[in-house]
């Protein structure tokens, strides 16, 4: 049995209606005075209200902070930080997407430590303590509420994360009522980003690829594949939208122990300099990342294949990986998403910037079953595009 170590976020709480109940679950732990983290859509649908609502009633001084846009850059995460230290905040409360969940970390990180935020980008980087912090999640793809990772985007298009157990969040609140009504393209995206967390995660080359990520994976493949098709055709679809959060959830626990690779690594750049949502950009480049995968990880791809496709497990083990790419690529097109790059309007001769452009997440490069050069990410977007 090879070694590993697993980390995770100290408490998670699954329940219908938490939110509603934040006041006693996690009031005391945040302290009087909470900087909330969260978007300016959350903010229109007053998506949180019922739960700051009872923070005040409880005396708390609540910081409401909803900057928070798409692939959030330096800049918000300064300007979130800014309030905190202002209104000398006790606590941290991310309430949203990932992005918002993300600032949320880093927010709590700077705000605890006072550790400058270049001294802090990489692999366990961060230092100090931060802030109590409590993340409540409104979609079902990240998982950023139990991954010990954060990314932002500096410098107007180059993503870059921040790895550290010290952003583990002490609560993750799970509430599947907040993801309800969730728009199918939103589902459908953030849906495909678990998957592809969750494949992986599975398939990592990391040396701490590990069994409780593989069993974390394989349930969260098959909780989202016999789910995502049901949330996306009706929002108001309660037990599909829980299996989508707490496959969500089970796939960020898997891959923020084994991490993910070149799917992610290569979404980096699409969204970064043409500002595609993370799980659009992820499901853009899966199914080619996967074909050039296929030498080396067909084994692996084999044994999870019928996990997100049951039908698949009465296909020959010699086509049953081959068999999975196309059916992934087929439940894009069921989904009704964007399939091609060109779809999103990225001309092919932003191509080779964009492959040079994902040689710099050679965090990610590292754990994948295949080496990657940039000829080949070259060739991946070429086949994607």
């Amino acid at each position: 049995m090879m070694p590993f170590s697993f980390s995770t976020t100290k408490t998670v709480i699954f329940r219908r209606g938490a939110a509603k109940e934040i006041d006693s679950v996690a009031g005391a732990l945040l302290g009087p005075r909470i900087l909330v983290v969260t978007d300016p859509g959350l903010s229109r649908l007053g998506l949180y209200n019922p739960a700051l609502e009872a923070l005040r009633l409880q005396g708390k001084t609540v910081v409401l902070f909803d900057a928070v846009e798409a692939d959030p850059s330096v800049g918000t995460l300064q300007a979130a930080c800014a309030l905190g230290a202002n209104s000398n905040v006790t606590g941290v409360l991310g309430f949203g997407g990932g992005s918002s969940l993300d600032v949320a970390k880093v927010a709590s990180l700077l705000l605890g430590s006072k550790q400058p935020l270049d001294e802090a980008w990489g692999v366990n980087n961060a230092k100090g303590s931060r802030l109590p912090l409590v993340l409540v999640p409104t979609t079902s793809g990240t998982g950023s509420e139990v991954t010990p990772v954060a990314i932002l985007t500096f410098g107007g298009e180059e993503k870059r994360g921040i790895s550290s157990p010290i952003l583990l969040p002490d609560i993750a609140l799970l509430d599947a009522e907040l993801t309800l009504g969730l728009p199918p393209q939103i589902t459908a995206a953030t849906g495909i980003d678990a998957m592809v967390h969750a494949i992986e995660a599975y398939t990592s080359t990391n040396a701490n690829n590990n069994p409780l990520s593989r069993i974390l994976a394989r349930e969260a493949l098959r909780l989202l594949g016999s789910h995502i098709e049901r949330a996306v055709s009706d929002g108001q679809d309660i037990a599909a939208r829980e299996a989508m959060l707490l496959g969500s959830m089970l796939a960020g626990q898997a891959f923020a122990n084994s991490p993910v690779a070149a799917v992610h690594a290569l979404a980096y750049p699409i969204g970064g300099i043409f500002h595609v949502p993370h799980g659009l950009s992820n499901a853009l480049v899966l199914t080619s990342v996967m074909r050039f995968n296929l030498p080396a990880a067909g084994v692996a791809y084999t044994e999870i294949a019928a996990d997100v496709f049951p039908g698949l497990a009465d296909v020959a083990a010699a086509d049953r990986a081959s068999a999975f790419v196309r059916s992934l690529g087929e439940l894009i097109l069921r989904l009704q998403m964007p399939s091609r790059l060109r779809e999103l309007g990225i001309p092919e001769d932003a191509l080779p910037r964009m492959a040079s452009e994902a040689m710099k997440q050679q965090r990610l490069l590292v754990n994948n079953p295949r080496a990657v050069s940039e000829a080949d990410a070259f060739a991946i977007y070429s086949e994607a595009w």
